[in-house]
């Protein structure tokens, strides 16, 4: 008689809890755009969340304690001129986001801790370099101030938002319109799915495909990809019989793929959110009420199916929190934001344990919002893996930071006879210029201050004469 043995991991018991109702965000319109992005972005401080708006696109911000019934009138973040199709929230920046429109452009948001009494209408810088909608925004994991964008005109583009200018330019690797990109854990590489049924691995600063599989799935419905923490892939698809799919890939054999899972029939897109700490993809398709989550792991058969969390709604949009704004006291693993109609729940996903002590095992070093490369560095060719926080006594998110825009003088454009040497020369004398004339205002106003005081005082002497003369 054989005994069936059932695998270990800390995993298998990971279970998922729907909010209780007065930590739900009602009465929010959220948008009806028929486009498949997760609708809703979320971080340690804020939860932002696509909606519709009148004349234009628009998404709101709200501080995550601010939960229950939201005002018709809360103010929103309003700028673009056609409906907003992604949004983003910066990693290493808790108060920007970026944006992405259906009227080509990149808006990036500075969000300030307290509410706002009107709406929001100044982006902090706009990107424009797109002829079509921008349907696909992400931020580099490690590098400062780098974003990506992706459009309906088969373009990338990657921007460095300190300055506003494109530092790359992937115009020619797709022939068709992109449906999804991702980063790897370091930001070295870039992996696409498009509307040509083509995975591709890309290296944006060499500018080239370092490997590509055409039709990992054969159905017709749109791909999805991201990066797991060791360099593999995995994807979601469509069989030719509609069947829903999950495939691990190895980029070093494209030929087969390491494990393929086969859900039920369904039209709806998977959106896989990938956890590189516990390694455990949840995927959750748009127009479906549940979420299904699978641990990866090095030994066969690669992917093990842990559980499915239910319930009766189907959700509009998704979001995912950042491992650092989970609470470990409960030893909770992640928290998603399920998008309704009209409200937003918040979706727990914990692993039962009995000691209330921090879980060293569920809670490895995980990154933290410090960014580990300049964006002149990365576009240099460095690379560099991200800068890790323990969660051991919880995390507390930074007090409101400024992102700064230096544009610079597009005007200039004569090229120095030697750059380093001439640019430092030219910097020490702008330098010791502005001191110098800072020196002069600030010798000018304190003059001006004492003169003020000194005919302040007069007048106060006349006015004390005055009234003694009167009485």
């Amino acid at each position: 008689m054989s005994r069936r043995v059932v695998r270990q991991s800390k995993f298998r018991h990971v279970f998922g809890q729907a909010a209780k109702a007065d930590q739900t965000y009602e009465d929010i319109r959220v948008s009806k755009v028929t486009w498949d992005s997760s609708f809703c972005a979320v971080n340690p401080k804020f939860l932002a969340i696509i909606v519709e708006a009148g004349g234009g696109g628009a998404f709101m911000v709200l501080a995550l304690a601010k939960t229950g019934r939201v005002d018709k009138n809360y103010p929103l973040v309003t700028g673009h001129t056609a409906p907003v199709l992604d949004i983003d929230w910066c990693p290493h920046n808790d108060n920007v986001i970026a944006s992405a429109s259906d009227d080509t452009t990149i808006m990036v948001w500075q969000i300030p801790d307290y509410t706002p009494v009107r709406n929001i209408t100044e982006p902090i810088i706009t990107l424009e370099g797109h002829s079509k909608r921008v349907g696909i925004i992400t931020w580099h994991p490690t590098a400062r101030n780098v974003l990506l964008s992706a459009g309906s005109d088969n373009m990338i583009i990657i921007w460095n938002v300190g300055t506003g200018e494109v530092l790359l330019s992937l115009d020619d690797m797709h022939p068709d319109v992109i449906h999804s990109v991702c980063w790897n854990s370091n930001g070295s590489l870039l992996a696409t799915t498009c509307k040509d049924k083509t995975l591709r691995i890309i290296d944006p600063r060499k500018g080239q495909v370092v490997a590509e599989r055409a039709r990992p799935h054969e159905g017709a419905r749109p791909l999805r990809a991201v990066f797991t923490a060791d360099g593999k892939l995995l994807s979601t698809g469509f069989s030719r019989m509609s069947e829903r799919q999950l495939a691990l890939w190895d980029p070093n054999n494209f030929e087969e793929p390491v494990a393929l899972q086969e859900m039920d029939t369904s039209n709806g897109v998977l959106l896989p959110f990938y956890d590189p700490d516990s390694s455990i993809v949840y995927l959750c398709g748009k127009g479906d009420s549940s979420i299904r989550y699978f641990e990866i792991t090095d030994e066969p058969p690669f992917v093990h199916y842990l559980n499915t969390f239910s319930s009766k709604e189907p959700q509009r949009g998704m979001g995912f929190m950042p491992k650092r704004g989970l609470d470990v006291s409960k030893c909770e693993i992640a928290r998603f934001y399920k998008l309704h109609e009209r409200k937003c729940e918040p979706i727990i996903m914990t692993v039962p344990r009995k000691s209330d002590l921090f879980q060293d095992d569920l809670y490895p070093d995980t990154p933290g919002p410090v960014p580990s490369l300049e964006a002149d560095e990365w576009i240099s060719g460095q690379d560099a893996e991200p800068v890790l926080i323990s969660l051991r006594d919880g995390y507390v998110p930074a007090k409101h930071r400024e992102l700064r825009v230096t544009k610079r003088n597009v005007l200039d454009v004569r090229p120095p006879s030697d750059p380093r040497r001439s640019q430092s020369a030219s910097d020490a004398q702008l330098s010791q210029h502005t001191l110098e004339t800072l020196l002069e205002q600030i010798k000018a106003l304190r003059e001006q201050v004492q003169a003020q005081e000194q005919r302040i005082t007069a007048l106060e002497n006349m006015l004390c004469e005055l009234v003694d003369g009167t009485d």
